[in-house]
């Protein structure tokens, strides 16, 4: 029971078909048995029509916690009636740009229904709905700057597709920001086979290491983990709200200046290490150029001081250019 599944082992029985029913039922009217127990700050609410909040089911909230920026891109995977999008809309600002992705008609047409709504409230509109899948998701390639879900990863019958997928519509450096129903323990075939309970959150679910594992293939990288709360116990199982987030690679190629920098690690454990090397706290340590330009984004902004071995003089990380 402790060891992995084979990827054969984890092919649901469970059809979209069968999701796609269960949640059109869903947007229809509210349904108990699928309300987590979520708390939105009241201001992030305030421009978004009651008929939305009506309808919302996850188990976290991932936008909140994303630190979402103006001007940013965000794609919301599984959307639903659309109130993590109408929430990051106000938050990536009027130069942003917000796409929900849903497969249940149902679902987008609250969303696309109230969307004029809050564009009205805002005083602009930066917001798109699309019908599509999690495992071909109908939007380019580089294009968001942080991909979200909210207890929509464990409704996929092919879980590898969709982190391939998220990678792929990612910009280098961006990150995912997923709120989803963690297993402490692998569910069995009889209960993966059980059409109620996968569309509650629970037959679908992976363990933690089974979700860090199909993030780490696909290439991610700079995880988070934070453990919520436990949703529920089905037959011994224990099943929790989980908030995670890791970052794609960015594009860092050697160039004509490429060279060595000076890395200080500012805290607050005694050392760390990285791709191999250590890093006490306080020392200097020499690095490659290009591992500097990555402890110099994503989740490393701000762990680490890198300067120039020549001039001592900080870099700056916005300037694209290692020569700058």
């Amino acid at each position: 029971m402790n060891e992995r599944r084979s990827e054969m082992d984890m092919e649901a029985t469970v059809s979209r078909d069968d999701v796609r029913e269960y949640y059109s039922k869903a947007a229809a009217a509210t349904q108990e048995n699928l309300c987590c127990p979520v708390k939105y700050e009241p201001g992030d609410l305030s421009h978004i029509p009651e008929e939305v909040l009506g309808i919302s089911y996850g188990c976290g909230s991932p936008v909140g916690r994303a630190d979402i920026q103006p001007g940013e891109t965000m794609v919301d995977l599984g959307c639903g009636g659309g109130i993590d999008c109408f929430i990051a809309a106000r938050g990536v600002g009027k130069t942003g740009r917000v796409i929900g992705v849903d497969m249940t008609e149902a679902m987008l047409n609250v969303a696309r229904n109230n969307a004029g709504r809050v564009a009205e409230n805002l005083g602009y509109n930066n917001l798109e709905f699309h019908h599509g899948f999690l495992e071909s998701i109908p939007v380019e390639d580089n294009c968001a700057d942080v991909v979200t879900s909210n207890c929509v990863v464990n409704l996929s019958p092919s879980k590898r597709d969709v982190f391939q997928e998220i990678r792929r519509i990612l910009k280098p450096g961006g990150r995912f920001v997923i709120a989803d129903i963690i297993s402490d323990q692998p569910v069995p075939t009889a209960m993966r086979e059980n059409r109620e309970l996968w569309g509650e959150c629970v037959s679908g679910a992976l363990t933690l290491d089974e979700f860090l594992d199909y993030s780490r293939q696909a290439g991610f990288y700079g995880f988070q983990v934070i453990k919520d709360y436990l949703w529920k116990e089905v037959e011994g199982i224990k099943f929790y709200s989980y908030l995670l987030t890791a970052y794609k690679p960015l594009d860092v190629e050697e160039s004509c200046c490429s060279g060595n920098v000076l890395a200080v690690y500012a805290g607050p454990f005694n050392e760390v290490t990285c791709e191999g090397i250590t890093f006490p706290v306080g020392k200097v340590v020499e690095i490659k150029e290009e591992l500097g330009e990555i402890l110099s984004h994503g989740p490393y902004r701000g762990l680490f001081n890198i300067t120039d071995p020549e001039t001592e003089q900080v870099e700056d990380s916005g300037d694209d250019s290692c020569c700058g």
